[in-house]
């Protein structure tokens, strides 16, 4: 990983490989250290706003990276805050693209 989280490309996953597990997860994880690894299934952050038209102005940005990145998101959108949710479906688990993806949010949030 000697290039940024933030600054690579997601791969669309065709499955047959193996989510991200253990030691593994744990070392990836450290990179977007303000997300939480659910059962090893998935990730989830929650931002905060002082109002439901900023999170909602940040639903949308994060909308169209995960246009631009074909790698979507769970959103959970609520009056100031915003919960993201990333797992690859296509393996019913983690890959490498979902913290791609949560690298490129993290960018995105003013706070």
């Amino acid at each position: 990983m000697t290039k940024r989280l933030a600054d690579q490309t997601c791969v669309p996953c065709r499955g047959g490989v193996p989510p991200m597990k253990d030691t593994e997860l744990k070392e990836i994880l450290q990179l977007v250290p303000l997300w939480t690894a659910v059962n090893e299934h998935h990730i989830n952050r929650t931002f905060t706003f002082p109002d439901f038209k900023q999170a909602l102005d940040f639903v949308n940005r994060v909308g169209n990276v995960a246009e631009e990145q074909r790698h979507h998101p769970d959103i959970l959108l609520g009056w100031g805050k915003a919960e993201i949710t990333l797992w690859t479906h296509k393996i019913d688990g983690l890959t490498h693209s979902d913290f791609i993806l949560a690298a490129k949010i993290d960018q995105l949030y003013p706070g």
